[in-house]
């Protein structure tokens, strides 16, 4: 256990001299590769009033969201509706969206504890 401290140790020592090195090259890099969207003057000022454009833009975009989700709900309905007809290779991408779900939630929850199982056990 103290052998793999150590290790961590030297690769974060190392790490932190590859930033100081190189960390204000990179910034100035990114800033120079990025400038379009930078706001002039970037002031206090004008970060709150974008971020309220940002905030409000996003509010006005929930009707159309709300559209969206209701035809893609529709089209779910319909192809529930005309099942027969399926394809094996629409049951095949259902099941893999299933799959991603499953993935996504219970997985998800899995490696938020620190991969740690709760429950019963037998």
């Amino acid at each position: 256990m103290a052998s793999k401290l150590h290790q961590l140790r030297s690769k974060a020592v190392q790490a932190s001299e590859f930033v100081a090195k190189h960390g204000c090259a990179y910034y100035k890099e990114l800033l120079e590769k990025n400038k379009q969207h930078i706001v002039q003057p970037p002031t206090v000022e004008k970060c709150q009033e974008l971020s309220k454009q940002l905030f409000y833009t996003r509010l006005a975009s929930i009707p159309g969201r709300y559209e969206s989700f209701w035809k893609e709900l529709d089209g779910v309905k319909h192809i529930w509706r005309n099942r027969e007809d399926l394809k094996i290779e629409d049951a095949g991408i259902a099941a893999l969206f299933g799959l991603e779900l499953y993935a996504w939630f219970c997985v998800g929850e899995i490696v938020g504890r620190g991969f740690t199982f709760t429950g019963y056990y037998v």
